[in-house]
């Protein structure tokens, strides 16, 4: 980078721990857990190139990220190096530079996450404490660290593996912390630059699970032959898709939404995210061998121009990407679902609960006597049942923490064991402690259960409502598993007692949608819908991994299940019991 006439400066940074700490989600993105005594071996050194802009008053720049094993590197990541190299040498003889250029080697020994987290946090809150890094040796003295302007936006190019095809791949990774994305201009231009001026053959990840699926297949075939029957009676509509189009979108559109809910980032790029600054990992795989010289020069060309024409692009703005969507669902790289759309079907699913919730409890509250309805206070013995159970929730959401310090090598079958045991201990208490708040208890022999089911709905609906402000995908699945769990859910024993054929189906419903709504068991469902088949004995296990993953990054569909679902999932486990 000396060389090139670039502003050379180094950083170094300690491994991040992996341990869950409830506070660790309302803090901001330069918070993170340090292993404790870190020795001068086990820190990563990320290294960082500033081209200051001719044309520039240095009040902006565009960050190029390659993410380097310095150690156990292979030809793969040398060829990412390569690709940047010959764009940054290009970069530092141009003249029509109006932003600075900072090309960001990050040591990946630790992930690819990690080293880019700790540079942006040292950009943009610089730590004044003298860290115990720098008596390791004199690479990195404490003023070396050197900045631009304000990061409008960033690109992370990884060279990854051999593509599949009989052409050069690029597959796109936007999703970003509780389902933030980029604005969708700068996706659109990676894809139109790739595409028609390179010839990439450009991907989102897909549920590979989906494209074989008949079923949907088979809905796609009968939306392609209505969209057939409605063009001969007028040409103009052309709303119908081929089915294969049709199969593919929803496999990506299923993938966007699960990664959007998970809330965790599928690339180095979520790193920006926190910061408010557009970015994309680019992972490009070629269609020959590393080690194929011949064909190295024009993969360095192709993927060089297509990263200059994407810095252009940013470069020529006046001001961030604003005009298009940051909120979108994407059903393939160049097509998308804005939030003007899905956000109709959230409405939909979540307006029936406060009318349902209404209805319920005047059914509930009504006595023959005229006088007594407005002095009626049955809703509070039920809002003290929710607020118990949601308040379990709340300790049950908690609970990791205090098992993780329990000292002693725990499996994670071992631990989610634990937990449920636990949480089975303070479910039991809370019914020994709170009167009428057991199931079992002889007081409720005989009581209306519909005012206890209209305060349910109407936790379920602020939850979903507030939780669509946090992350929109979480709510929409949320929804689609709490929404007829609540409305449908009610108590057994009369329908069984009727024996009729609508009451028994009902019962049946109410019994599958509960069943479904248990977390452990969607988890498990989601796992065989996606591929990856459902599990035995290891199930605990794999879905406490899975947990420690959403609070290791802080994911609020974390806080969701524990202090929205489990607790509605609860409530009506109780209603469809209940001893009426």
């Amino acid at each position: 980078m000396l060389d090139m006439g670039a502003e050379v400066s180094y950083q170094k940074f300690q491994p991040e721990g992996n341990h869950f700490h409830p506070l660790h989600f309302f803090s901001g993105p330069a918070s993170f857990t340090n292993l404790g005594n870190v020795s001068c071996a086990s820190y990563g050194v990320n290294v960082a190139g500033i081209i200051r802009a001719p044309r520039g008053d240095g009040k902006e720049s565009i960050v190029l990220v390659t993410p380097y094993d310095f150690i156990n590197g292979g030809d793969y990541e040398a060829l990412s190096l390569g690709i940047a190299s010959s764009l940054f040498s290009l970069l530092a003889r141009v003249t029509w530079l109006s932003k600075d250029i900072i090309w960001l080697v990050a040591d990946s020994r630790y992930g690819d996450y990690r080293p880019v987290a700790a540079w942006l946090t040292e950009y943009h809150t610089p730590s004044f404490e003298v860290s115990d890094l720098s008596k390791c040796d004199e690479l990195n003295p404490s003023d070396s660290f050197r900045r631009a302007g304000t990061v409008a936006a960033a690109l992370v190019v990884k060279v990854d593996g051999r593509s599949e095809r009989f052409e050069d791949t690029l597959s796109i990774y936007a999703e970003a912390s509780n389902g933030q994305m980029p604005n969708l201009d700068l996706i659109n231009v990676v894809n139109y630059l790739a595409v028609h001026r390179q010839g990439f053959y450009v991907k989102v990840e897909k549920v590979v699970s989906l494209l074989s699926s008949s079923w949907l297949k088979t809905v796609g075939e009968i939306f392609e032959a209505v969209g057939k029957v409605a063009r001969t009676l007028n040409p103009d509509w052309k709303f119908g898709i081929p089915a294969a189009d049709y199969l593919e979108g929803s496999a990506t559109l299923a993938s966007s939404l699960y990664s959007q809910a998970l809330g965790i980032p599928t690339g180095p790029h979520g790193a920006f995210r926190d910061y408010q600054v557009d970015a994309i990992t680019l992972k490009v795989s070629p269609r020959f061998p590393p080690d194929n010289k011949g064909r190295q020069h024009e993969f360095f060309l192709r993927g060089a121009q297509l990263l200059e024409g994407t810095i252009r692009s940013v470069n020529n703005l006046l001001e961030k990407f604003h005009q298009s969507f940051f909120l979108y669902l994407l059903t393939s790289p160049g097509k998308f679902i804005s939030v003007g759309v899905y956000m109709i079907a959230f409405a939909l699913l979540v307006a029936p609960l406060p009318m349902v919730a209404a209805s319920l409890y005047i059914d509930g509250c009504t006595t023959q006597n005229p006088a007594e309805n407005l002095k009626s206070w049955k809703w509070l013995d039920a809002a003290k049942q929710v607020f118990a159970l949601h308040l379990l929730g709340f300790i049950v959401t908690l609970l990791p923490y205090f098992i993780c310090q329990v000292p002693g090598e725990q499996s994670p079958t071992n631990r989610s064991f634990i937990w449920a045991a636990t949480s089975s201990s303070l479910l039991l208490i809370t019914f020994v402690t709170v009167p009428g708040c057991s199931p079992f208890s002889s007081r409720l022999h005989g009581a209306n259960w519909a005012v206890l089911k209209s305060v349910t709905i109407s936790a379920a609906f602020i939850g979903l409502c507030l939780m669509s402000i946090i992350n929109f995908a979480t709510a929409e699945i949320g929804a689609l598993l709490l929404v007829p769990m609540c409305l449908m859910v009610r108590p057994i024993k009369p329908d069984l007692r009727s024996r009729r054929v609508k009451s028994l189906l009902r019962a049946l419903c109410s019994m599958v949608l509960v069943t479904n709504g248990f977390p452990v068991m969607f988890f498990a469902i989601s796992k065989g819908l996606i591929g990856e088949g459902l599990v035995g004995l290891g199930l605990g296990g794999e879905f406490w991994t899975w947990l420690e993953s959403l609070w290791a990054w802080k994911s609020a569909t974390y806080l969701y299940i524990g202090m929205v679902h489990l607790p509605c999932w609860l409530l009506c486990l109780y209603i469809l019991f209940h001893p009426s």
